[in-house]
């Protein structure tokens, strides 16, 4: 029997409109009731993923795709790039992408970009995010994302970068920079024995490029109706969307 259930963010347990409908809140709140844990893997900064949950209040935190993991209210894994190896990321992203490549950088505490036009004049989602110039930027890194258009870049920057993960998202030109092996499915094991279950014990949902591995690891990896083929291809079961409540509609008819 599972005894954790954890989702991905974007795509999944949100809906289109950033939000998670009460019909869901609901049917997670009975499952917690019936003795399920309830995790949360996103690729998300930790602080910009708890303004989306509302109620929700995660037993499992996994957020900067891996870096940052929380456990109730206790961090049980940080994985940052030091304040001089941050400095390189960012002038090898540059170096390779050009001076003007957009770029964002979590920290533990706050998430920065220095985006040309302010992205929350078309999506208030972002929350309270810092806008910067990385001039001098000293501070160390859970996670960096650039968007990159040019596929060679692309390539060569992960080349470049043989220290860090890299995963792009499917829904733009953004690339995310962990450190290696700095993973969903990593924080997962972490999160295992932790709670000492195995992961068996998980029902994973998931939706993009970054959530595969959770999926395949897991006891039942379900993609999401509006995933991509990729994730479909590996999953245990595909559900309706995230628009569909297909998240309650399967917990309600499987558990």
């Amino acid at each position: 029997m599972a005894q954790l259930l954890l989702f991905d963010l974007d795509g999944t347990l949100l809906r289109t409109d950033k939000t998670i409908s009460d019909y869901t809140l609901r049917t997670l709140d009975i499952c917690r009731q019936k003795g399920y844990m309830i995790g949360v893997s996103t690729s998300r900064s930790e602080r910009n993923c708890l303004s989306f949950l509302g109620k929700l209040s995660p037993d499992i935190l996994i957020t900067s795709g891996g870096a940052l993991v929380k456990k109730q209210n206790e961090y049980i894994y940080k994985a940052v790039f030091s304040m001089e190896r941050t400095k390189e990321l960012i002038r090898t992203a540059r170096t390779i992408c050009g001076d003007e490549v957009e770029i964002t950088i979590d920290t533990v505490d706050t998430h920065y970009w220095n985006y040309k036009v302010d992205p929350l004049r078309l999506d208030q989602s972002w929350g309270e995010s810092v806008w910067t110039d990385y001039h001098d930027f000293s501070e160390e890194a859970l996670k960096m994302c650039v968007e990159i258009f040019d596929e060679d870049h692309a390539r060569e920057l992960a080349r470049v970068l043989d220290d860090c993960d890299a995963v792009r998202f499917s829904d733009g030109y953004w690339y995310k920079y962990t450190k290696k092996n700095v993973t969903k499915e990593q924080a997962i094991q972490i999160v295992c024995a932790s709670c000492r279950i195995t992961e068996h014990d998980i029902i994973a949902f998931g939706d993009d490029y970054a959530d595969i591995g959770m999926l395949k690891m897991s006891g039942l990896g379900v993609a999401m109706g509006n995933a991509i083929p990729e994730v479909k291809e590996v999953a245990d079961v595909v559900i309706g969307t995230n628009d569909e409540d297909g998240i309650a509609v399967f917990l309600e008819k499987e558990l």
